[in-house]
């Protein structure tokens, strides 16, 4: 006969196993409270760290500059760079209340004072105010530079300027494409003026030459201004130069201005076409200027810099100051300077490889 089964009866090796799973449950239990606590201290850590790490970083960028800064400048004293120099430098002193001293350090065609700031401690205190052959043609023409761009931190691209192809008025040509079509029938017979064979004003003309099909005389000569007189005296056909040397001679007697090289057309001369509306497929050349920290600034010191040059930028003075030499302000951060160079590089070295342009 089958036995009634009680349900709530145990075994007594189950009554004797109960203390060491109650023992268990409450350690596991507190293993657990444990472990949350210590959670939430370590993310407690964790959070301060980083807020310390942030107000650490913060601070560093607001206490900068707390002495004088150095701006180099690798042209003489009373150029249009040191023009541009001096209004940024001045702004930036009366923004940071203190010192902003330019120094001017001339000379190899601007690589003496590049070396010098890429050498140059990275703390912020010097820093290089440069045109578009300091960081572009000279990488590309030369082979023994005393500097190397990956030594050089760019912080912001502060200006360009618009350039223009003009002519002498004996040259029987009223646009850009008769002045081709002129060029075309008369091989090396144009001639056309530059600055000296490592100028954008050479690299230029060889990117009309070699996009039109046409060979052209060139003439070099020791400066922009030289090149504008002998452009004027008849002693040369042609010349593509910055605007602040073409546009105040546009209604002079002896040249033409034919067209602006940017990708759109000036303010300054709104009359003006771009080589593009002349036909000229693609043609864009404009100088650039910025300003550069040695390698391994501080993150904060160049961001710092750059937001306060894009500050200065929005200033009425500072716009009609940079107008007055016919540049257009830009404010472009490390990245998207960076972008452009890379960009604007790459553009020249074609031109410059095809052309077989070799300074050394």
């Amino acid at each position: 006969m089958l036995q009634p089964h009680s349900f709530g009866a145990r075994e007594p090796s189950d009554l004797r196993n109960l203390p060491w799973i109650a023992s268990t449950i409450r350690m596991t239990l507190q293993f657990r409270n444990d472990l949350r606590a210590w959670s939430r201290r370590a993310a407690a850590s964790l959070a301060l760290a980083a807020a310390s790490l942030l107000i650490s970083h913060s601070a560093s960028a607001i206490d900068y500059p707390t002495r004088t800064v150095r701006l180099v400048v690798p042209f003489p004293a009373g150029g249009v760079p040191d023009v541009l120099a001096r209004i940024l430098a001045q702004g930036l002193s009366e923004k940071w209340r203190q010192p902003v001293v330019i120094e001017n350090r001339g000379g190899a065609n601007t690589s003496l004072g590049a070396a010098f700031v890429a050498r140059s401690a990275a703390d912020g205190y010097t820093l290089l105010f440069t045109t578009d052959g300091t960081f572009i043609l000279n990488p590309l023409l030369y082979s023994n530079l005393p500097y190397a761009m990956a030594e050089l931190a760019p912080i912001s691209l502060v200006a360009t300027s618009a350039h223009a192809l003009a002519i002498h008025k004996s040259v029987p040509a009223r646009s850009v494409k008769e002045f081709v079509a002129l060029a075309k029938a008369k091989p090396g017979q144009l001639s056309y003026g530059t600055s000296g064979p490592a100028s954008i004003q050479r690299i230029a003309m060889e990117l009309l030459c070699r996009t039109e099909g046409i060979t052209l005389l060139h003439v070099p000569y020791k400066g922009s201004g030289e090149t504008m007189t002998a452009l004027i005296a008849g002693e040369i056909s042609s010349t593509i130069n910055g605007g602040l040397n073409i546009f105040p001679l546009m209604n002079h007697e002896s040249i033409r201005a034919l067209a602006v090289t940017t990708p759109t057309r000036s303010r300054f001369a709104p009359g003006l076409p771009t080589m593009q509306e002349e036909g000229v497929a693609g043609f864009v050349s404009q100088g650039m200027s910025g300003v550069f920290a040695p390698a391994g600034v501080p993150t904060a010191i160049r961001d710092k810099v750059h937001s306060d040059i894009v500050e200065l930028l929005q200033r009425q003075d500072i716009k009609d100051a940079l107008s007055k030499s016919f540049f257009e302000p830009q404010g472009k951060n490390a990245e998207e300077f960076d972008a452009t160079i890379k960009r604007e590089s790459e553009r020249w070295r074609k031109v410059i490889t095809e052309a077989k342009i070799a300074i050394d």
